[in-house]
């Protein structure tokens, strides 16, 4: 059950940095689904496309991220390189 082990500690990662994360609601809600579907596998056991879907979200947060579509609001990373948040 190592997939599956895999699948939600990747799982847990993403929706603890996602509470952090704003900005654009196209990108957002990918991730979301993405998020959703690879929980809906897991239910189901079957762990390969639940692993596929949360590295789908994973790179849809860091391409946002890269992009500056999204930002990072938690003050833990305030000042680290790689914030993409904009001043107002």
């Amino acid at each position: 059950m190592e997939l599956k082990e895999e699948t939600e500690k990747w799982l847990r990662r993403l929706k603890e940095k996602l509470s952090e994360v704003k900005g654009d609601k196209g990108f957002l809600e990918n991730i979301r689904a993405y998020t959703s579907d690879s929980e809906f596998f897991l239910a189901k056991s079957d762990f390969i496309r639940a692993f596929e879907c949360v590295i789908w979200a994973w790179a849809w947060l860091e391409i946002g991220l890269e992009l500056g579509k999204l930002y990072e609001t938690g003050s833990a990373h305030a000042g680290e390189q790689g914030d993409h948040r904009e001043d107002p």
